[in-house]
């Protein structure tokens, strides 16, 4: 079932958010179970948002202990929450 993982960050800054990107950009791409990713400056707290779409939870939370996780500056820590979609329509499905 695919989920939306919604990760908000504080302590992040565009910088570092864009250096995380080029870092892990191909792999998440890549990345078995990946369908998108976004992310945006939060107007309500000036947190980081981070939203991605995966077909399942295992497959989300592997590649963010693989990659992701490992690569975190220091004092950056996300808040991660999954849930599980409805419905999900994509351009090739």
């Amino acid at each position: 079932m695919p989920v939306l993982v919604t990760a908000q960050v504080e302590n992040q800054t565009e910088a570092l958010y864009d250096g995380m990107l080029s870092l892990l950009a191909a792999q998440l791409k890549q990345a078995e179970g990946f369908v998108m990713h976004s992310a945006h400056r939060a107007a309500d707290s000036g947190q980081w948002r981070v939203l991605e779409v995966w077909e399942t939870k295992a497959q989300a939370d592997k590649f963010f202990a693989w990659f992701v996780a490992p690569n975190l500056p220091p004092g950056v820590r996300p808040k991660r929450s999954v849930v599980e979609l409805h419905s999900l329509v994509t351009p090739g499905g």
